[in-house]
This record gives structure tokens, C-alpha cells and sequence, in this order.
């Protein structure tokens, strides 16, 4: 059978095991064209919650269907030219056992790399850090560069790669165990913890020369003592918003825009991952020798087993996780 998890309501404030139903159907048969993959890892990732709230970059999800999810796969059966059994793939095909998909919407991974580390540090969670960071922030030797979520999957890859590229990092974090983490294990500068209260005032003691970069997960009032401590012509990633997914009405945007924004010349540019996919296999390339050189930490924390993945998902919106979360599903 295959093992499926729907998306059965939308949320009203936080997700709840409520938000899912468990299903058992039969296993699909692929048509000419397709292949039949079995999961072997699901990504858990803030934007599954943004698929909830409507249409961002793809459609929202509609009750009723598979929960959506990025995964890495094996092909069992082929009915496509150019993939075989066993061929290792990754594609969005949801929190299931077992999906038949057209070939051009799977991506064969050819690596010699852990397959752990193909779910997030050499795959799109890694890629998001690297093209987010470099391209639309492009920082500068001696630049500081504060990240939000620090600790989380994308956050703690932002700011090992800006200490790879010269710069001084602060991070935001919930709690102070997380944020000694990141300075004791992930070689950050400093570090803040936003649950501690005077948001404000901890960055600005901690970014005493103020902040060139920002790299924006979370939005909220981490975004608001940004705009205010960055220094002219800075630059502010906008890669995700997790402050406002779980909750029953997002506050409005902050009020110093546009007047901070003009008067320091800040450029504020959102990006999606797949607009760098021509230039992947360098990314993936440069993160993986930084991996095996030891200058950059993959933090993987892998559940294990389908059954898991709500209260997985549930647990990263709680700030449970550190690094990259996922699920072991075969």
C-alpha cells in the first residue's frame, strides 16, 4: 500500500495533527513517460505552512490533496527514457510512500555524497543559502551581516557561508542555548536571543557598527530593528517570512517602509531558489568542498518514519529543530 498524508483543513492560527489525514491507497502504476519513486527522505520546510495561506510562487494547497513536500527518491520502475531502477531523484511529490511522475519532473542526483546530505546542505536548503547570501546580498569582506532563524536550516548555512566570505555574522535565535550554538559550534560572532525581550536594543549592542547585510527569514520585529540598524546602501534578503506563517492574522508590515528605505538607499529584493537552477551544479560543488574541508556544518534532525512528519512539522514552527529537519521515510 501506499502511505499517504493529506492536507485536510486549513489552519486557523497554528497547524495542528488536525490539519492532516492518514490515508493507505494503492500503489500508482506509471504511464509512458513516468517513473515510479519510492521516498526515501522528505524535506520539512517554513514554506509548507506558506502553502497553506494561498498562492505564493505555486498554488496553495487544497483539502483533500497530498500534503505537498520536497523528497529524494529511488526509481523502482521506469517507463521514461533517461532514468533506470535505483537512479536516485528529488522532485515535489508530498508526504507519500510512492509517486508515479513524468520525467521532467524528477532531477537525478549523480553524487558520492551521504544521501542525508542531499535532502537540505546539497540540495535546495543549501542551494537557497548559497544564491540568497552571495547573489542578492553579495556581501563584502568585513560587511556584517546579521541573519534571522539562525539556527535554523537555511539561517545556519548563511552565516557559516558569510564567515567563509570575509564577514562579521550575527544571528537571531530562540533561546540562549541556540544562540551558544551558533557561536561556540558554528563560529558566529554573536549572537541574539529574540524571546529575551528589547530586540532593538541586543542587535544594536551586538551590531555596533551597524548592519550591511540582512538576510530575512522570519520578518516581524527582527526585520524592524534591521531597517533601523542598517547602514547605508544596505542590503536585506527577503527569503521568508516564518514569524507570520503560524499564526491566525499576520501583523502588517513595518512602518519604517518606505522611509528608512529611501534615506539609506537600502535595496530590499525577494528571490526564489529556482531562478539560480542554471548555476546548481557549481553551487553544489563549492558547498560540498566546504563540507569535506570542514568549514561549513551540515546540522541535520531526522525523524524517522512517514508516521512522524505532522508532529516533525509542528515541532520546527515550535523551534524545536537545530539545522536542517526531514524525514526518514524508507
Amino acid at each position: 500500500m501506499n502511505r499517504q498524508w493529506l492536507y485536510a483543513k486549513q489552519p486557523q492560527g497554528k497547524i495542528g495533527k488536525d490539519t492532516f489525514e492518514w490515508r493507505e491507497v494503492a500503489i500508482p502504476e506509471p504511464q509512458p513517460g513516468e517513473a515510479l519513486v519510492r521516498t526515501r527522505l522528505l524535506s520539512l520546510d517554513p514554506a509548507n505552512r506558506a502553502w497553506m495561506m494561498g498562492k505564493t510562487y505555486r498554488d496553495a494547497l487544497q483539502p483533500g490533496q497530498v500534503m505537498s513536500g520536497f523528497a529524494l527518491g529511488e526509481v523502482v520502475e521506469s517507463r521514461a527514457p533517461g532514468l533506470a531502477k535505483g537512479d536516485l531523484v528529488e522532485g515535489d511529490w508530498g508526504w507519500q510512500d510512492y509517486a508515479a511522475l513524468p520525467a521532467r519532473q524528477l532531477t537525478r542526483r549523480i553524487t558520492e555524497a551521504p544521501i542525508e546530505l542531499l535532502i537540505g546542505p546539497l540540495s535546495v536548503t543549501g542551494l537557497t543559502a548559497y544564491f540568497g547570501l552571495l547573489e542578492v546580498g553579495q556581501p563584502k569582506p568585513g560587511d556584517t551581516v546579521l541573519v534571522s532563524a539562525a539556527a535554523g536550516a537555511v539561517g545556519s548555512m548563511v552565516g557559516q557561508i558569510a564567515k567563509i566570505a570575509g564577514c562579521r555574522v550575527v544571528g537571531t535565535a530562540g533561546g540562549q542555548d541556540k544562540c551558544d550554538w551558533l557561536v561556540k559550534q558554528l563560529g558566529f560572532d554573536a549572537a541574539v536571543d529574540y524571546k529575551a525581550g528589547n530586540v532593538f536594543r541586543a542587535l544594536r549592542a551586538a551590531c555596533p557598527d551597524g548592519i550591511d547585510v540582512y538576510f530575512d527569514n522570519t520578518g516581524g520585529p527582527v526585520l524592524d530593528a534591521a531597517l533601523a540598524l542598517a547602514n547605508l546602501r544596505g542590503r536585506v534578503v527577503c527569503c521568508g517570512n516564518v514569524s507570520q506563517y503560524d499564526v491566525e492574522r499576520p501583523a502588517p508590515g513595518p512602518m519604517s517602509v518606505p522611509g528608512l528605505v529611501v534615506v539609506k538607499r537600502l535595496r530590499l529584493e525577494g528571490f526564489i531558489v529556482m531562478d539560480f537552477y542554471d548555476r546548481r551544479a557549481e553551487a553544489e560543488a563549492r558547498l560540498a568542498r566546504w563540507i569535506a574541508e570542514g568549514r561549513l556544518k551540515a546540522e541535520l534532525d531526522i525523524f524517522d518514519g512517514l508516521e512522524t512528519a505532522p508532529d516533525a512539522l509542528i515541532g520546527l514552527f515550535e523551534g524545536n529543530n537545530r539545522g536542517k529537519r526531514a524525514v526518514r521515510v524508507s
